[in-house]
């Protein structure tokens, strides 16, 4: 397990630059596996570093795409999310944190809220119309954003993790989505996140100082 502070979604690259003593021997056992696959939580309370964190329990199945030992021992890691999680419990951190865990797929949505889920991540659903907002607002702060003319995937589930991705939320907001236990009730949470986002960030710009 590599607990982060910040949230992996199923579906998003992760870059890591790998220095922890405990961290190395993680990568260097996954690349050794069949597949390498390590689980990623959220911190709640602590540092990255060091250990002592308060940890979330539901998080992310990631694959090391790619792996570069660097003369000193150091790693550079991309990975990708894959699924997600669910801790069943911790184990001892020897030599690096250790969890027995289990895949946590999605509750089934109602028909009719599935379709509900849908059109709001469609062309011209709200959820898309207020990430396009939201992106446009960040554009114009002068940060890194999402396209305003954002399109997500057809897939409903994969397209509510892409939008929670792009979504100008913290952390807790997003391990809030990626908890969230079906694709209807993400949808839903998305909806009621991104109004108070797109708020914060219109005070940003009328109040730069």
């Amino acid at each position: 397990m590599f607990p982060l502070g910040t949230v992996l979604l199923p579906g998003m690259l992760l870059p890591l630059h790998v220095f922890e003593p405990r961290y190395r021997a993680l990568v260097r056992d996954c690349m050794a596996a069949d597949e390498a696959d390590f689980g990623v939580v959220l911190i709640e309370r602590g540092s990255e570093v060091g250990g002592g964190d308060v940890r979330t329990d539901v998080g992310t199945r990631a694959r090391i795409l790619r792996a570069e030992e660097l003369p000193d021992g150091r790693f550079g890691v991309v990975a990708a999310g894959l699924r997600r999680l669910r801790v069943r419990a911790w184990l001892d951190d020897d030599p690096y944190p250790r969890a027995d865990v289990e895949d946590w797929p999605e509750a089934g949505d109602e028909p009719e809220a599935r379709a509900e889920a849908t059109d709001a991540l469609g062309p011209g659903g709200e959820v898309t119309v207020l990430l396009r907002r939201a992106a446009a607002l960040v554009t114009e702060l002068g940060d890194t954003a999402a396209p305003v003319d954002l399109e997500l995937a057809d897939d409903p589930e994969i397209a509510s993790y892409q939008a929670a991705a792009v979504a100008p939320l913290g952390p807790a907001d997003r391990q809030l989505l990626l908890a969230a236990p079906s694709v209807a009730a993400r949808v839903a949470a998305l909806a009621d996140l991104l109004p108070g986002a797109i708020e914060l960030l219109g005070a940003r710009l009328s109040d730069p100082g």
